[in-house]
């Protein structure tokens, strides 16, 4: 390092180091936005903020203390055949109903 704040792979702050470390800033935050994403938050908004530099680290710390403890499961869209079935097993419609339901929705 010479006196100007060079070193042999370019400018201080702007060398491999620092190229180094904004990766892998990128990376957390994609990884974040991941998590979000499966946990049915705004994984972009947390995603931007954990990039902004100097708020990134604090974006980063609340993040991982307000998520949600469990993913949640994409909910699968039923049949109306299965609704249909669920809805003769609660007890909520009679034989006679779900067979002619059934019919109607066969057709």
């Amino acid at each position: 390092m010479n006196g100007f704040g060079m070193t042999p792979f370019g400018f201080g702050f702007f060398g491999f180091g620092m190229l180094f470390w904004w990766i892998l800033w990128v990376v957390i935050a994609y990884l974040v936005y991941q998590d979000a994403e499966k946990r049915g938050m705004n994984g972009l908004l947390w995603f931007i903020l954990v990039l902004i530099p100097m708020v990134g680290i604090i974006a980063l710390i609340i993040y991982l203390i307000v998520r949600e403890t469990q993913p949640q499961a994409k909910e699968e869209k039923k049949s109306s055949l299965e609704i249909l079935k669920e809805r003769y097993a609660k007890g909520e419609i009679s034989h006679e109903e779900y067979e002619r339901m059934k019919k109607e929705l066969e057709e």
